[in-house]
């Protein structure tokens, strides 16, 4: 009887360590980080600014509100020289809203810091890599996946977000992710490890990453900064991050260790040639003139018809006078 119970305490010991184990790394770069109590002195936070509808509390940074019109951000003031991490964020996505809700926010690992634009209240034309957690469907891309949706970027300054088409033409992958309004804690993990990006998540309460997708030949540089954006337009949601821990990946053999990545070009080999921008079609000038024709030609057989009837009625007017005279 002793030695079963001494067998189930390992056991829940175990599952334990298990599960207060599965997120952590051996070298969190707290400079880099994010967890509670966020507050410094006063209204600021230790290596991080925030801007726009942020809101800072005890438990929780709330970059936008569940209101319209919304647009929050929040950046590491410590550029990131490590070559290969591990960026992992806790947050929360919830609303009022059942059918419709937006528009969902941005993971950033970017040169530029602290800039306001229309890609989820960030700048568009960025360098760098965002991680978009999309919520709501424009409906107007070739897409087939349902939201809310996880998809990666990989920009070098010359490549416009399509938000009208939800990133379809310039997304590396993705994968659906139905992160929000969940009554337990989510996770996703962003993972730049010899030049293949994994982003994983939790999403299902189970203490365990889940792929969602892998992309290799990914390149990017140091001293760039971790961020995160969102906004809201007629739809909103809340955008809350709980905390960001970044983990510095300990490779002894990889190569990258003695190589200067400062000055590299954000790439991926997806991109190369990057994919051109598809409009919707549109008539050509050659099919105008012959929907103009086609429209001339009914009108004109509709005024003849009326012209003939007229005539027709006139005749047998005619004819019966005639008879009655």
């Amino acid at each position: 009887m002793n030695v079963q119970i001494i067998i189930i305490f390992n056991l829940l010991l175990l599952n334990s360590y298990v599960r207060s184990e599965w997120n952590t790394r051996d070298y969190m770069k707290r400079e880099h980080s994010l967890i509670k109590p966020y507050q410094g002195s006063g209204m600021t936070i230790p290596f991080w600014d925030f801007t726009g509808s942020t809101m800072v509390t005890n438990n929780y940074i709330r970059i936008t509100p569940d209101l319209q019109s919304k647009t929050g951000a929040l950046w590491n003031s410590i550029p990131v020289y490590v070559k290969n991490w591990d960026l992992q964020v806790h947050y929360k996505v919830h609303g009022k809203g059942k059918d419709l809700f937006g528009d969902g926010f941005v993971i950033w690992y970017a040169k530029d810091r602290m800039q306001t634009g229309p890609v989820f209240g960030n700048n568009d034309f960025f360098h760098g890599l965002a991680v978009i957690l999309d919520t709501y469907s424009n409906h107007n891309g070739p897409h087939n996946h349902q939201h809310p949706y996880i998809s990666a970027m990989v920009n070098n300054g010359t490549l416009h977000y399509d938000h009208d088409r939800d990133g379809t033409h310039t997304q590396i992958a993705g994968c659906e992710a139905k992160f929000r309004n969940l009554e337990h804690d989510t996770h996703v993990s962003i993972k730049y490890e010899r030049d293949v990006l994994t982003v994983s998540t939790d999403i299902e309460n189970k203490a365990a990453w889940k792929e969602c997708f892998q992309v290799k030949g990914i390149k990017l540089p140091t001293g760039y900064y971790f961020g995160v954006s969102a906004t809201t337009g007629d739809l909103s949601d809340n955008h809350d991050i709980l905390s960001i821990r970044l983990y510095e990946l300990d490779l002894p053999d990889d190569q990258q260790n003695n190589e200067d990545r400062s000055n590299i070009v954000p790439s991926a080999t997806y991109f190369e040639p990057p994919r051109d921008h598809t409009e919707d079609p549109k008539p050509s000038s050659l099919s105008g003139i012959k929907v103009f024709l086609l429209m001339m030609i009914g009108c004109i057989a509709i005024v003849a018809c009326v012209v003939i009837g007229i005539m027709f009625y006139q005749k047998q007017q005619e004819h019966g006078r005639k008879r009655f005279y």
